[in-house]
């Protein structure tokens, strides 16, 4: 019998370290390969593709980051992220009109936002327990909405309700603010307050600190009772609540955090690009984020820090280099520009599916148990 055992044994072949790689991170390995192929397509300068990566890290992944939790929470890619969004140009608009530069303003905009990030998601998290299992297309919708309040207040509030001592700002017939807000008042506040330049590179140390402390407060919540609660949510709503979970008020919990998160995330944001878009610098918040995020490997059901690190890089890797890679391939930059807004939407597009799919299978295999 022993003999017989050690041949199955003999048989069982080993595990293929690659097979697995690939097995457990397909999505993450595919993008790795297509921007494999667009960077060396495009043929740019190494430096250059890290410079440029550098300063897209420290733009966009505190952005991402503040998508973790309400995926932990069991509430799924946070589309109304753009709400959060709303907030920190609020901020943003509120030191542009007192005139407070630099790292103050940077500061001062943190502050002012607060309020209303937390009221927004206050709000945002009451209507998404109304809507419990259709959380994604919910927030999706009422980032449409926020957006439409958000251009009413600008566009005709400001100049007659609200007073803006700054003229500079609002439009030739005195009502509503411009399209384009200049921020050099405040631009690289936090990138330039301390930083290194390494062999040509720039690194923003203080904006990589704020960073590593999202990701570390991130890891923190998730030791604590209220991260477990956000667990116990994600894996199964109905045993939570049977458990004894206050489960409305830590849905809200999670949702406010984000907002709040995406709010200081826009900031940092804006404050890098230099210029606010008043009207449409938060609608596409959220589609890329979320993209980046699914392309680190992270689903509607689960999403680490490394996800959103590892598909950031990805993402604005592509993003970089695709424009010139299509001029080079094609003769039309312009061919990199929809090829990469097509693999924003369409990875979120399969990530939907691919969630769709799990759960009436899921609910296929309960009803054929029972």
């Amino acid at each position: 019998m022993n003999t017989g055992l050690a041949a199955k044994q003999d048989q069982v072949k080993p595990a293929n370290p690659l097979r697995n790689l690939v097995t457990k991170h397909p999505v993450p390995l595919a993008f790795a390969a297509m921007c494999l192929m667009t960077v060396i397509a495009a043929d740019l300068p190494t430096e250059f593709v890290i410079n440029e990566l550098v300063v897209r890290l420290s733009r966009n992944l505190f952005l991402v980051l503040s998508l973790i939790i309400p995926v932990l929470a069991g509430m799924g890619l946070n589309f109304a992220l753009v709400i959060g969004a709303m907030a920190g140009q609020i901020g943003i608009i509120a030191v542009k009109i007192w005139d407070i530069g630099g790292f103050p303003g940077f500061l001062v905009a943190a502050l002012f936002s607060m309020p209303f990030a937390l009221l927004f998601g206050y709000l945002t998290g009451i209507t998404l327990n109304k809507t419990k299992g259709r959380e994604m297309i919910t927030s999706m919708i009422l980032g449409f909405f926020a957006n439409g309040i958000y251009q009413l207040v600008f566009l005709l509030f400001m100049g007659t309700l609200i007073p803006v001592v700054n003229q500079e700002i609002i439009l030739k017939g005195g009502v509503g603010l411009k399209n384009a807000l200049d921020l050099k008042f405040m631009q690289y506040s936090i990138d330039r307050f301390l930083y290194f330049n390494v062999m040509g590179i720039e690194v923003p140390v203080v904006t990589f600190l704020v960073i590593g402390v999202l990701c570390w407060a991130t890891r923190f919540i998730v030791t604590t009772k209220l991260g477990q609660e956000f667990r116990s949510l994600g894996q199964d709503l109905h045993i939570a609540q049977i458990a004894g979970i206050s489960t409305d008020k830590v849905r809200i919990i999670a949702i406010t955090i984000s907002t709040v998160l995406a709010a200081w995330g826009q900031i940092i944001f804006l404050q890098n690009i230099g210029t606010l878009n008043t009207y449409a610098s938060h609608e596409q918040v959220g589609m890329f984020a979320i993209a980046a995020l699914l392309i680190g490997g992270a689903t509607v059901t689960k999403a680490t820090i490394s996800d959103a690190i590892i598909g950031t890089v990805l993402f604005h890797l592509l993003f970089i280099a695709s424009p010139q890679a299509g001029n080079n391939l094609f003769g039309d930059a312009q061919i990199g520009e929809f090829f990469r807004v097509f693999i924003a939407y369409g990875v979120i597009g399969m990530s939907l599916l691919l969630h769709a799919w799990h759960k009436y299978l899921t609910a296929k295999k309960k009803f054929f148990e029972v």
